[in-house]
């Protein structure tokens, strides 16, 4: 038996996502940004964290979700990266849940190109499929 895992869990326009409890660091409400000149779109622009600077990406972009906007105001994941914290933009958090590890399975290859490779694996629940993202190349931008 595969020992569980505690998740964060949020939504991502339709996506139900979620990272490993180890990689985050806290989650907090919106905050204004300082827009940074000739940044790739992902990036949305920095943000002070108690004096931290913290770059703040937009999963929506991150994961080509085009489809309408968020119905609340978004909310911030950070994390911690190799290269120090992160923050990712989210349309709604949700809980944090413990997962039976034999419920994760890989990435399916029928999954978009684009996405595939940011996502580690996927967990089947009862009503609906979690999307495990990958921290590190989430911060891997082209």
């Amino acid at each position: 038996m595969a020992r569980s895992r505690l998740m964060c869990t949020f939504m991502v326009g339709d996506l139900y996502c979620g990272m490993e409890v180890e990689r985050v660091q806290e989650v907090i409400s919106h905050r204004r940004l300082t827009r940074v000149p000739l940044a790739p779109p992902e990036i949305l622009g920095l943000i002070n964290l108690r004096g931290e600077i913290v770059t703040a990406i937009d999963l929506r972009r991150r994961l080509h979700i085009v489809d309408g906007e968020p119905s609340e105001e978004p909310m911030n994941v950070v994390a911690r990266g190799e290269d120090g914290a992160f923050s990712f933009v989210v349309d709604k958090i949700e809980d944090v849940v413990e997962l039976d590890g034999d419920n994760f399975e890989a990435t399916p290859e029928t999954l978009d190109d684009k996405i595939r490779p940011l996502v580690q694996g996927v967990c089947k629940l009862e009503d609906r499929l979690l999307l495990l993202l990958d921290v590190e190349r989430l911060l891997v931008l082209d």
